[in-house]
């Protein structure tokens, strides 16, 4: 982070003769509660020690200068609707600059140099640490009084509006409420959340990255939200309180079993459980019980990859060999069709599961997997 900080500073001050103050939001996890979201769920997500840095100075005009340091691109765009720049990354902080003023926040033109260290496609959420970063900055040099909640719902309408992504809260919310040491219970009805305490001494946190995206994401994801739906429209004919698969049981499921596809009767199992498990772990994590912990996030695994099908040969792969090594828990995160496993390993097993999980891959894949150990860290920050 420092050494990030200082090529920011220095890349600063050639474009903008001025330095400006320094603003950081983090990436995520999500220990587990994956596509139960948009059910109505739970989800368990935490800040990572990996996010997005920027320096912000206002420039009193009504224009936005941005440079980013990763992708060394430059970009300037105005603040009306009409003024959206090309560049995606530009439009992240366009989209949030719009945000704030549809609700009725006074802001000015800024000058700003960023650059992160969330690893891209890793399912660790880049996007939201950029929006938080900036929706936080311009709450703070502004004087706005936006409160938290509002500064994530700014990040997910950015996505909805300007990036054209249909993202539940979660992400953009662990990224501004995240606190070291915690992971945060998110009920995506409500957003009622409980931080709950993750300090599992004797145990590592590890990312595999699985170096793979397959293509199917988008229109599977659309396909399984619909399959929910469906079985939720089912239901509620004996059911009529039920709004979201977060209300139903599986005897529910099971009095509906005749009138659904088989394929919308696993997705909602699947999902049905997995809500379930978040519930067990949070119970598991107060009595500092992570071996229940490590196996739910097994059968979130396998709920994933044969329920609700949303794994690939890669990632079971990954967990196969974690199942083979001992480790105590490990799972595909985030929506699937590639990305990362998220695996606690006990520390004496560590090394070698690392070392088996390369070497296997490699062996049978061309490529090795990528490897990113995991700190839960604080959310957005002025620095």
């Amino acid at each position: 982070m420092k050494a990030m900080q200082e090529q920011i500073s220095i890349k600063f001050k050639e474009l903008f003769q001025t330095e400006g103050s320094f603003f950081a939001s983090p990436g995520r996890i999500n220990l587990i509660g994956e596509h139960t979201d948009y059910n109505g769920g739970f989800v368990f997500p935490g800040a990572v020690d990996k996010g997005m840095i920027a320096e912000i100075k206002p420039n009193g005009t009504g224009t936005v200068r941005a440079y980013a340091l990763d992708l060394s691109d430059y970009a300037e765009f105005g603040l009306t609707e009409e003024a959206a720049p090309e560049a995606s990354w530009a439009r992240y902080i366009f989209g949030v600059c719009r945000e704030i003023i549809k609700r009725g926040g006074n802001i000015q033109g800024f000058d700003t140099v960023f650059a992160g260290d969330v690893p891209l496609g890793a399912g660790m959420s880049s996007s939201a640490a950029l929006e938080s970063t900036f929706a936080f900055a311009l709450n703070e040099l502004f004087a706005l009084g936006i409160d938290k909640f509002e500064l994530a719902k700014i990040g997910q309408s950015t996505e909805h509006n300007y990036c054209g992504v249909k993202c539940g809260i979660m992400d953009q919310f662990a990224s501004v409420f995240g606190k070291a040491g915690s992971l945060i219970r998110l009920d995506c009805r409500s957003l009622e959340y409980k931080y709950y305490p993750f300090n599992p001494v004797g145990y590592k946190l590890v990312l595999v990255d699985s170096v793979v995206k397959h293509e199917l994401a988008s229109s599977a994801y659309n396909k399984r939200r619909q399959s929910c739906e469906n079985v939720v429209a089912a239901i509620r004919r004996n059911h009529p309180q039920v709004e979201f698969l977060r209300d139903a049981t599986m005897e529910m499921l099971s009095e509906v079993k005749a009138d659904i596809s088989a394929e919308d009767y696993m997705r909602a199992e699947y999902v049905i459980e997995e809500i379930q498990r978040v519930l067990d772990v949070c119970d598991a994590l107060e009595h500092g019980d992570y071996e229940t912990v490590g196996a739910k996030m097994y059968a979130t695994h396998h709920g994933m990859s044969k329920l609700y099908e949303v794994s690939c040969e890669e990632l079971d792969f990954l967990n196969d060999i974690a199942k083979e090594c001992g480790v105590t828990g490990s799972r595909v995160m985030g929506g699937g069709f590639g990305g990362c496993t998220i695996n606690l390993v006990k520390e004496e097993l560590y090394d070698h599961f690392i070392q088996t999980a390369v070497s296997a891959y490699k062996e049978k894949y061309g490529r090795e997997p990528k490897i990113y150990d995991v700190v839960i860290s604080d959310g957005a920050r002025h620095l």
